[in-house]
């Protein structure tokens, strides 16, 4: 509760857009009128002068956003209807996260009677500079901030990381700053990994507001690109093309869709033909037409996880023609499997690492043993060892050839370990 008798403030958390009035909301306006006390970093109250007449007014510096929270609490806790002020979407990197932070750590409540909080959306720096280059955020996107100032590299490193993994548009917040001028360079790096040197590549500087500049560029020039905190960086995703000046990325409509009808194998209103329960259906389809047919090769073809692979050849659904059928194996049962594989004359080993890398090692069955919690096959320099603790499922795997082999496969349904009895080792 307040420290005093005075009825409890309101503290308004309000999105003030890209800068340029027109772009401010209706219920922006309306909240910063109704506060008494209005609260932000210096540069984005610059950008108000207009509605800030009357008002007492708190400027603070970059890096004092905790102050500004501070200061919002104190003058709420007083009586006061504050406007806390955030460029974009005070809840897209703005203000609503440290302020909801300090209060719930100090015991407030949205129901406790005391200060009311209320968070007012804005038009975000991401949806204005895609605004100002055609359509480049049309299908699945992700955000990704360089600043390293509250999250460490590598964490920021990883997130690019998946983001060029999953084939998403990025657009990168904070790219550069007087000090961070490596960061940009080294997303580029990353991002080329999955992306082709001519992905179209978006700079919006200050979107709509008076030093507004819009730069059109390919990914393997990024670095050259002078960007600043100021900056927005859209990074287009595999599909995504630039024509006539703007950067669009496909939805899929054209893809599904000729002269008004779906194309052939697809269906109005319905999943694609690789959509979530057709995809397995459409890998058999393809196993069934190779000479010679490798799970592994449509594994990589539809770039799925080695599980999801394993799963999609399951007996239950497999038609009589493919080449390949598994069975999940359950893990109570686990032990006398892997006992099987002791009595066989010969096993061999193929651990998967990082990259795509294998490790192979052959053994006499009986070399297949544990070693604290460790499966291991071989001895000495020949040998593979898998950790127990990461086996999250495990298949028995049957092919085009007869041969059988045990999978183990972690959570992420990515390989472990296989063990596969070799041919012709019946006279060791």
């Amino acid at each position: 509760m307040t420290d005093n008798d005075a009825a409890p403030g309101r503290i308004l958390l309000v999105g003030i857009g890209p800068g340029d009035p027109a772009h401010m909301t209706a219920r922006a306006r309306e909240a910063i009128a109704e506060a008494e006390v209005v609260i932000g970093y210096e540069a984005y109250l610059k950008l108000i002068p207009e509605l800030l007449e009357g008002k007492t007014v708190v400027g603070k510096a970059m890096t004092e956003e905790l102050d500004r929270v501070e200061a919002a609490w104190q003058h709420a806790r007083d009586g006061h209807v504050v406007a806390l002020v955030s460029s974009g979407d005070a809840g897209v990197y703005g203000m609503a996260g440290p302020t909801y932070e300090l209060l719930l750590q100090r015991g407030w409540a949205p129901a406790s009677g005391d200060v009311a909080v209320e968070v007012v959306p804005g038009v975000t720096a991401l949806s204005s500079c895609a605004a100002l280059v055609g359509a480049p955020l049309t299908h699945d996107l992700c955000t990704v901030s360089l600043s390293d100032l509250l999250t460490p590299w590598p964490v920021i490193a990883r997130r690019l990381e998946a983001a060029g993994r999953g084939d998403f548009v990025v657009a990168i917040y904070n790219p550069a700053s007087k000090r961070r001028r490596e960061h940009i360079r080294r997303a580029q790096e990353i991002l080329l990994r999955y992306r082709a040197g001519e992905t179209p590549v978006a700079l919006v500087r200050s979107a709509y507001r008076q030093r507004q500049r819009v730069e059109h560029l390919r990914l393997d020039t990024l670095h050259e690109a002078e960007a600043s905190m100021l900056t927005t960086v859209i990074v287009g995703s595999s599909a995504t093309f630039r024509q006539a000046g703007l950067m669009v990325t496909p939805r899929g409509y054209t893809a599904k869709y000729a002269d008004g009808a779906p194309v052939a194998g697809e269906r109005r209103g319905q999943s694609l033909s690789l959509g979530l329960a057709e995809w397995p259906a459409a890998l058999r389809a393809w196993l069934r037409e190779q000479a010679q047919p490798s799970l592994a090769a449509a594994m990589q073809r539809f770039d799925v996880p080695w599980g999801s692979a394993l799963a999609a050849v399951a007996d239950e659904a497999a038609e009589p023609e493919t080449p390949y059928r598994s069975s999940p194996i359950d893990p109570a049962d686990l032990p006398r499997h892997l006992q099987e594989c002791r009595e066989w004359p010969r096993v061999q080993g193929v651990v998967h690492g990082a990259g795509g890398t294998r490790m192979v090692c052959s053994a006499t069955g009986a070399g297949l043993r544990w070693e604290g919690d460790a499966l291991v096959l071989g001895a000495g320099g020949g040998r593979v060892e898998v950790d127990w603790g990461r086996v999250a499922e495990a298949w028995a795997l049957a092919g085009a050839c007869q041969h059988c082999s045990l999978e183990l496969v972690d959570a992420y349904g990515d390989a472990l370990l296989s063990l596969e009895r070799l041919a012709g080792a019946g006279r060791s």
